[in-house]
């Protein structure tokens, strides 16, 4: 049972300190403000960008797909596995509106999901997909 105890402890100490590895410095938490003033640092013009500033967007985070015939889907219960086109380990996919802006991997912080963004698209190229 102290093996069991003792892995356990390992694991959490392993999620400690990835935890750690990061610091306060380049991690922070997004608010509107915040986006406000990462936006109006980019090269569109201010008085363009105050138009759109305050429209609601949807944020979601794709893990990955697949496609099963609907007698599949219809057999599945609870403890079902479906597998998705991902490996595991690879980014999930930041969409806003269904477009992809961002790739990202998962953190939990005080019990709760986040994301920690790894690779993103510039402003211009994220305004240009939204079009």
């Amino acid at each position: 049972m102290s093996d069991e105890n003792d892995q356990n402890d390992d694991v959490t100490d392993d999620w400690a300190d990835a935890m750690n590895e990061q610091t306060d410095s380049e991690a922070q938490a997004v608010t509107p403000d915040n986006l406000q003033e990462t936006a109006m640092e980019g090269t569109i013009e201010n008085e363009k960008l105050d138009v759109i500033l305050d429209i609601p967007v949807s944020l979601s985070m794709e893990v990955g797909r697949t496609q099963i015939p609907i007698r599949n889907l219809l057999q599945l219960t609870q403890g079902s596995v479906v597998e998705l086109d991902r490996l595991a380990g690879e980014p999930l996919d930041v969409m806003v509106n269904g477009t992809l802006i961002a790739h990202g991997e998962v953190v939990v912080i005080n019990e709760k999901y986040g994301i920690r963004l790894t690779d993103v698209m510039s402003p211009h190229e994220r305004i240009q997909k939204l079009k």
